[in-house]
């Protein structure tokens, strides 16, 4: 069975998070400057939320409100889905499937230590479906 353990070891563990105190508009821009699409809101290493462009989009953008003025505690998930290290790979595609989330938040002893997104996961799949491809074909071939 494979990991979420074991995608963090193809993957660099740089996660972004910012305080529930962090302004909306601040958050998109580390957003933007990060290349990513999702936030962990996190205070004294405990996981308090997560914000994301569906957020934004849902309680900012449609709701009429300013992104400077609005704190992230506003716009964010609360109490997110969370997976561990421990945890497979196929838990992580079903509740992002049956949930209809892009991004599950990992933990490790109640503190935030990553997260991973569907196309971590996709790419992980592919990878390892690669490689036992690979190794079949090498026995066939031997």
């Amino acid at each position: 069975m494979k990991t979420v353990q074991q995608i963090f070891g193809t993957k660099p563990l740089e996660t972004f998070s910012v305080t529930s105190n962090t302004s909306v508009l601040e958050a998109l821009k580390i957003m933007t400057e990060k290349n990513i699409s999702a936030l962990l809101i996190v205070e004294e290493e405990s996981l308090l939320g997560i914000f994301t462009e569906r957020d934004y989009a849902r309680k900012i953008v449609l709701q009429g409100k300013a992104s400077k003025d609005t704190p992230i505690s506003e716009a964010m998930t609360a109490n997110p889905i969370t997976v561990t290290l421990t945890d497979s790979i196929d838990l992580c595609m079903q509740i992002m499937t049956d949930k209809h989330i892009r991004h599950l938040p990992v933990v490790a002893e109640n503190k935030a230590v990553g997260m991973v997104s569907i196309g971590d996961v996709v790419k992980f799949i592919i990878a390892d479906q690669k490689q036992t491809i690979s190794a079949l074909e090498s026995y066939i071939n031997s």
